[in-house]
């Protein structure tokens, strides 16, 4: 394969960050039709942009291309199977490839989600945080009008949620996957369920992270969520307590899982054979669990009522 680049890990990306504008004369502006995104139905970084997506009604705008849920050797690859495609505009086997074709000496990490633009056949950007707000304020003029994820005069509190749910939460349960000693697993599984116990209190008396609006922080919360008791919980040794157990968490899960479009894109059997079957070092065998029984996301949330 020649001297590719390594393989993603969602904790240490080498981030390009251009950006896309609401302006006729930007590098990068805003037209419906001109990026695609290459995502993974299992990873939580990518699945946000993905959220959004069906959040906003995008899909005419933005199209995507996702990637086979099992990480081998070489990476992310492109396949005709499991809702999966071929790469439309390179044709590469491997996700590696495009950053090489958009920077030929690239040798970074590969990681999901990735903004191509068609029109440079550059990438523009593979961080998700980036990603959410362009999706959101770039490209509003394409999309549902209803809904700003967001609003100006919660930005400052919505960048103020995303940072205090990262590093306990989004990033505490890789910190106990793939802690390299009893220590560090027993700091990071103690400040992870010191945070989750901390925002079930804050919803017991409010919707949403920022109050009663949907915004782009439950988006970033809402994926690692999903994704806790189907895998974190057994496969990063997360098991203090089940998320179906947090009444205002699980409540919360549920609401947002079943908004118009979003369960779409909650593909369980990508996330579990993504984990499971690639992370031979945690589970050498492979073997997918089956369970654990989901049910309780179609359960009604009454979250509306707060």
């Amino acid at each position: 394969m020649g001297n590719e680049p390594k393989r993603g890990v969602p904790t240490a990306a080498e981030l390009i960050q251009n950006w896309i504008e609401d302006k006729e004369d930007a590098l990068f502006s805003a037209e419906a039709g001109r990026y695609h995104l290459y995502v993974s139905y299992a990873c939580p970084w990518a699945h946000r942009t993905l959220t959004v997506i069906a959040l906003k009604q995008l899909q005419h705008a933005v199209s995507f291309t996702a990637v086979h849920p099992h990480m081998g050797e070489h990476g992310w690859e492109f396949r005709s199977d499991d809702r999966v495609d071929p790469d439309p505009h390179l044709k590469a086997n491997y996700l590696w490839q495009v950053y090489v074709a958009a920077q030929r000496d690239y040798t970074g990490r590969v990681t999901v989600p990735v903004l191509w633009d068609t029109k440079t056949n550059t990438i523009v950007n593979n961080e998700s945080r980036d990603i959410l707000r362009m999706l959101d304020k770039a490209m509003h003029r394409f999309a549902n009008k209803d809904l700003d994820l967001c609003p100006d005069h919660l930005q400052p509190l919505i960048d103020q949620r995303i940072d205090e749910i990262y590093e306990p939460i989004n990033n505490g349960v890789y910190r106990c996957g793939f802690a390299q000693s009893q220590a560090a697993y027993n700091h990071a599984f103690d400040t992870l369920f010191d945070a989750l116990d901390q925002w079930d209190r804050l919803l017991e008396k409010q919707r949403f992270l920022c109050g009663d609006q949907l915004t782009e922080a439950d988006i970033c919360l809402f994926t690692t969520l999903l994704r806790f008791d189907p895998v974190y919980y057994v496969h990063f040794k997360c098991n203090n307590r089940l998320l179906m157990q947090y009444k205002n968490l699980s409540g919360y899960l549920r609401d947002i899982y079943q908004m118009p479009g979003v369960s779409e894109y909650c593909n369980l059997d990508h996330i579990k054979r993504h984990y499971y079957g690639s992370h031979r070092q945690l589970n050498p065998t492979g073997f997918i669990p089956k369970g654990p029984d989901l049910g309780y996301l179609e359960l009604p949330s009454d979250r509306k009522l707060l």
